[in-house]
């Protein structure tokens, strides 16, 4: 249920005359206002296709209001409440996300490119094909989100949670991410080409036929996760915890692999290992080698090739 207010009118004008006016107001037209909903509550309320770009929603509650094909680039959105809102298709590029909350929130297609979304609560919520190009996300939730074919190109992730999230075929291409958790997340095909990542945790996940070339990988901890039939090709993986992970099939073509961990590893069928990147590496005796038997890996074993089909 929208308020009092909301229900009768904004600052002294009725919604409808706030959108027109604002409309004019992004035409630059004199005497024109710009929209302020900052601390409404706007429950329910209907605005799809609006174009609010540039308004202001500061502290504003929208929960369950439907704001399908919704304007709001480069809106002012700070501590906003849109949980369980209506929110496909909507444009949110550049917009002020800080502390807003989106949990459960039905968003797919929607774009947030360029977007502040720092303490950002998307828990839940559905944005499947959303589009996260540049964005800068900081200790932001996405825990249990489904980001089926979702885009993070080239996008800034610093203590972001996507725990139990869903990732198939989301495009992370150059992205830099820190201090992440991954946790029991499942992204099968995933695009992490070119990405850095630094002290993230992919424990118990499963990115299997994921593309991780020509990655920075650095003591990423990968301990028990699915990468079945993974392009490690060129990556970078000094110190990466890989221990008692799948990697069968995977491909590691001049990927550094000095001091990562594969005890526990199951490397069946894993293919371009050479003999000297596996001696880099930690194996042991629970180590499953390329060739199918058990490790440690002994240089010039022959262990470092798939056994013939």
């Amino acid at each position: 249920m929208m308020n009092a207010e909301a229900l009768g009118l904004v600052h002294g004008r009725t919604i409808p005359e706030v959108l027109r006016g604002h409309n004019a107001w992004l035409a630059k037209a004199e005497g024109a206002w710009r929209a302020d909903f900052s601390g409404l509550t706007l429950n329910d309320a209907a605005f799809q296709d609006a174009k609010l770009s540039k308004a202001l929603l500061i502290g504003a509650t929208l929960i369950e209001a439907n704001l399908e094909g919704c304007d709001l680039a480069e809106a002012q959105m700070t501590a906003a409440d849109l949980q369980r809102a209506q929110l496909s298709g909507a444009d949110l590029t550049g917009a002020d996300l800080t502390r807003a909350r989106f949990d459960y929130a039905w968003m797919p297609g929607a774009i947030f490119s360029e977007s502040r979304l720092h303490e950002t609560s998307l828990r839940k919520a559905k944005i499947a094909g959303g589009r996260f190009l540049d964005a800068s996300i900081r200790e932001a939730s996405f825990n249990g989100a489904d980001l089926t074919r979702a885009a993070f190109h080239q996008s800034q992730l610093f203590g972001a949670d996507f725990a139990e999230s869903k990732l198939d075929d989301a495009m992370l291409i150059g992205a830099r991410i820190q201090l992440c958790k991954f946790r029991a997340a499942v992204g099968h095909g995933a695009n992490f080409t070119g990405v850095r990542v630094e002290s993230s945790d992919f424990t118990a996940s499963d990115f299997s036929d994921s593309k991780f070339s020509k990655a920075v990988l650095p003591a990423a901890v990968f301990y028990k996760a699915t990468l079945t039939d993974c392009d490690f090709r060129e990556a970078r993986l000094r110190g990466a915890d890989f221990s008692r992970a799948k990697l069968n099939r995977a491909r590691f073509g001049d990927a550094e692999l000095l001091s990562a961990d594969l005890r526990g590893a199951d490397l069946t069928g894993a293919r371009d290992l050479t003999s000297t990147q596996l001696c880099q590496a930690i194996t042991d005796r629970s180590t499953v080698l390329p060739n199918g038997r058990p490790g440690p890996y002994m240089r010039l074993s022959g262990a470092e090739r798939p056994a013939a089909r």
